[in-house]
């Protein structure tokens, strides 16, 4: 019984205790465009990502969450933009997110209506710096230099 106690225990610490990794995609339309979602938990606009789930691998996470918030499919990533670790850059949960860019194509159409209520195409210029959702803003203007960032 200790044992099954001591399994348990360990398996809580590593779900509860440890980050979770999860992505960011810079989608790049063929027009050259930045496709961005709405958030619909804090109306705040942001890349579209989010948790790896169990058994998968980066690049597949990076395809289906671009296709569930916003229709897109993924062509091919372009780089690696930077991981993002620190613990309160997403005020729900540590997270570690790897962020890339990425060639798509499709027409903008949201998969996912509980977590996103809008999709929308900004050229660099337009993008809503200062606007954005978690540490977004961060991750776009360090793609904008293109930097590749640990942080």
């Amino acid at each position: 019984m200790r044992n099954l106690w001591r399994f348990v225990h360990t398996v809580i610490g590593i779900i509860f205790r440890h980050p979770v990794t999860g992505t960011s995609i810079i989608p790049i339309l063929p027009d050259g465009r930045i496709a961005l979602i709405r958030r619909r938990d804090n109306g705040c606009w942001a890349l579209p990502g989010g948790m790896v789930d169990w058994g998968e691998d980066i690049p597949s996470s990076v395809s289906r969450e671009l296709m569930e918030e916003t229709g897109l499919e993924l062509l091919h990533i372009r780089r690696l933009v930077g991981v993002y670790s620190a613990p309160n850059r997403d005020p729900r949960i540590h997270s570690i997110c790897v962020v890339v860019e990425a060639d798509v194509r499709g027409e903008m159409n949201i998969q996912d209506s509980l977590e996103v209520s809008e999709v929308k195409g900004f050229e660099v210029n337009s993008l809503p710096i200062g606007e954005m959702s978690h540490d977004h803003d961060r991750q776009l203007q360090d793609y904008m230099k293109g930097l590749t960032t640990l942080a």
